[in-house]
């Protein structure tokens, strides 16, 4: 960047295009793998369906450090003069025109560019700091984002099964008509009653299921008049290998929790992926749009539409990061702003005396979460690095804490801050202050539902191959609908790594009254009686803990789930109450279209 070797026009459209056909590669790879997913789905392939997503995160950095070399090797990328870049962003729009994902390919373009510039040249010139490209009314070639539905002579009911039948799935429904009937009932139940179809009564599903885990999603919203209900129908294996609909959500608040960021993400066939995310808006329009690529898959433009959110509100708020709530941890440095629902959390320097472990560790657990599948109990985290905050934002406090603990993620650039490397996730209520403060209330009831979610935290966790490592209830957090999450990464192992043992018996009573460990104890093993001497010190909460979960104490739990899992048991979890599943009858009473 620093000289200048007077390129000419031609390279810079050389450039431009060695910039598109890189993205063009990424997405063309990335979409290919999602639709693969209804083929892993039809053949009940739920090991294949983990290695999928597992192997699809590191899509996009593969080719972006493909594109950086390339651009080394061919044009020498870090001495082409500034007029050339400019000349070759230019360029690249005119690219963008006429292409199906516009804003994607802007992103792409910056995560190549930044690796080749340094900080001066993060503004609109050189990169895509706001979008150039509308994605507005962008019509898919192949198929259309969504498809129109009629009850005609057949009625609702004959609509609802051709919407079904369309998706094309390979394998033979156990009952579709019983399943139609249920859905024709709960949305009947959940209206008090089916409303007169409008004239412009009609039914629009997005083209592309939604898979994830064992599950395939059906996803729409009927329009009636000025009325708009949206749904989501889960389809799911039975025992015997038939395809039958599980339940349909109707309130907009359950199909936002399917798009929860402590879910794995979904694997979606998309040509037009901006239309898919203004459909779902329509039917979440509290759901950002940042979270809503990165649940699709498309993760670093979900960083990027979150980036653009936070200056803006930066922009229009004044109030200033804190010191985030809560028992500080020995790792992480964790710093909020009020009026922003999100957490900041910077690695320190140096971790408290008890972490045998080194930054490369960390930031190896936290990938490892993005790589699982969350269900629903692990805070999904967005990955920043060299980002730069208004230094007068900062509270003196948080500001003497972040140099106290952290300076080498720090830089201070004149009136901004920048840090290097840090994570960002939804904030939550610390499950240890939501405690203390049902208790101080007297809230048995809140107390008991926050420990029953703990616990079932722990539980599903285990289930899906992941033991938390430090349960501390202050690494829970309590989201707004009454669920735990686990966010403390640093000691998150498989569980399939992890030794479960039964402290033996001491050999003597003195022994036994003496403190000290009489058994050899390896790196990886796990005493589940021990728990209880950190977990279950109040009275009120271990009475609780034992009425639910006793058996999460005990070495015999851990070791039947691993069992479990090296047998190739993929556990079923449901992103929905069990009280809203279908009962599958065989002969549902029959009702008129």
């Amino acid at each position: 960047m620093k000289i200048s070797i007077g390129l000419y026009g031609t390279n810079a459209h050389q450039i431009a295009l060695a910039l598109i056909q890189g993205f063009n590669k990424h997405y063309s790879v990335f979409r290919q793998t999602s639709r693969e997913a209804k083929q892993r789905f039809e053949n009940a392939d739920w090991l294949a369906v983990h290695r999928a997503v597992s192997e699809r995160i590191r899509f996009y950095d593969e080719r972006v450090n493909e594109t950086v070399e390339r651009l080394k090797q061919e044009f020498d990328a870090a001495h082409i003069d500034d007029g050339t870049w400019q000349q070759v962003k230019l360029l690249y729009i005119g690219l963008l025109l006429n292409h199906k994902q516009p804003e994607l390919a802007e992103t792409f373009f910056n995560s190549v560019t930044t690796k080749i510039f340094d900080r001066t040249y993060y503004h609109n010139d050189f990169i895509f700091v706001r979008p150039a490209i509308s994605t507005e009314y962008i019509e898919g070639e192949e198929t259309p984002c969504y498809r129109s539905y009629y009850a005609h002579q057949d009625g609702l009911k004959g609509a609802i099964r051709e919407i079904v039948l369309d998706f094309g799935w390979q394998r033979a429904f156990a009952d579709l008509d019983r399943d139609v009937q249920a859905i024709y009932e709960a949305v009947a139940r959940h209206l008090g009653d089916l409303p007169q179809r409008e004239v412009n009564f009609q039914i629009q599903v997005l083209s592309s299921a939604f898979y994830r885990n064992k599950g395939a999603y059906i996803i729409g919203k009927a329009i009636n008049g000025q009325q708009e209900y949206p749904f989501a129908v889960p389809v799911l294996h039975d025992a015997e290998g038939k395809l039958y609909l599980d339940t349909i959500l109707l309130d907009p608040w359950r199909i936002s929790i399917l798009f929860s960021l402590s879910r794995a993400y979904f694997m979606v066939d998309m040509e037009v992926p901006s239309g898919y995310v203004q459909f779902l808006r329509s039917i979440m329009p509290g759901k950002p749009r940042s979270e809503i690529y990165t649940m699709l898959g498309l993760g670093k433009q979900g960083k990027t539409m979150f980036y653009r959110d936070m200056i803006y509100h930066l922009h229009h708020s004044e109030d200033n990061f804190i010191i985030a709530p809560g028992i500080p941890g020995l790792v992480m440095l964790v710093f909020t702003l009020p009026s922003f629902p999100y957490v900041f959390k910077i690695i320190k320097d140096v971790f408290g005396s008890s972490k045998n472990m080194d930054r490369a560790t960390v930031k190896k657990k936290y990938m490892l979460v993005k790589q699982v599948d969350r269900v629903g109990r692990l805070a999904d985290t967005l990955e920043f690095s060299n980002v730069a905050f208004p230094r007068n934002r900062f509270d003196p406090a948080l500001l003497e804490e972040l140099q106290r603990l952290a300076p080498s993620s720090l830089e201070m650039d004149g009136d901004e801050l920048i840090i290097k490397h840090l994570y960002i996730e939804r904030r939550m209520e610390p499950l240890n202050l939501h405690l203390e403060k049902m208790e101080r209330n007297g809230d048995l009831a809140g107390m008991e539902h926050a420990i029953r979610e703990y616990g079932d935290a722990i539980r599903e966790l285990a289930q899906a191959n992941i033991f938390p490592g430090d349960m501390l209830w202050k690494n829970f957090g309590i989201t707004r609908y009454g669920r735990v999450v686990f966010y403390d990464y640093d000691e998150i192992e498989y569980m399939t790594d992890t030794n479960f043992r039964a402290i033996p018996p001491a050999p003597d009573f003195e022994t036994e009254m003496s403190g000290e460990i009489w058994y050899p104890v390896g790196p990886h093993d796990v005493f589940p009686e021990e728990f209880a001497t950190f977990l279950l010190a109040s009275p009120v909460i271990r009475k609780i803990f034992l009425k639910h979960h006793k058996d999460l104490l005990t070495p015999g739990f851990w070791q039947k789930a691993q069992e479990k899992i090296r047998a190739g048991h993929v556990e079923d979890f449901f992103p929905y109450p069990e009280s809203l599943r279908f009962c599958r009858q065989t002969s549902p009473p029959q009702d008129t279209p």
